[in-house]
């Protein structure tokens, strides 16, 4: 049993009580509500200040990495071929971390001088006006999982 619950994490919802006997499980009915209510919100930690970046701003920088992620996949593959590289001397391994980074940083610039060549959004200033975070709101009840939607009665069995 405690295989079952430590696969799903879930341990920390129940008492499980285990006699010669009998087995009793009971839900932490609280404990459970009050982590579902918590399902489907991040939070995004930074070490800047708020009064030096706004929360938009962090969110706004988090979403653009996908942009970086995307620069890195490229640059490891057919387009510069810098991969498989296997260095064990540290200075070898920041040379080859800064050919990455320069590759990066030329393909940003050309992204930018080329944009009104390959019809780049033009609107992108007025986008960043716009706040990246929508209202949060929490919902009138929680959403309940399949498996929380049985009786909160505890179970036993004893031996026949």
């Amino acid at each position: 049993m405690s295989e079952v619950i430590s696969k799903y994490k879930t341990a920390k919802h129940f008492n499980v009580a285990i006699t010669d006997d009998s087995l009793a499980i009971t839900r932490k009915q609280d404990q459970i509500d009050a982590e579902a209510a918590l399902d489907g919100f991040y939070v995004l930690r930074t070490p800047v200040a708020a009064a030096e970046l706004d929360a938009a701003s962090v969110v706004s920088a988090y979403k653009s990495l996908k942009y970086v992620e995307r620069d890195f996949r490229h640059i490891k593959s057919d387009d510069l071929d810098l991969r498989p590289v296997f260095h064990r001397l540290e200075e070898r391994v920041r040379a080859h971390v800064l050919i990455c980074m320069l590759a990066c940083y030329l393909t940003w610039h050309l992204r930018r001088a080329w944009a009104p060549l390959t019809f780049t959004d033009e609107n992108r200033q007025s986008r960043k006006t716009r706040s990246p975070l929508p209202a949060a709101q929490r919902p009138l009840r929680p959403r309940r999982h399949t498996s929380m939607t049985r009786p909160a009665s505890p179970i036993t069995a004893s031996a026949a």
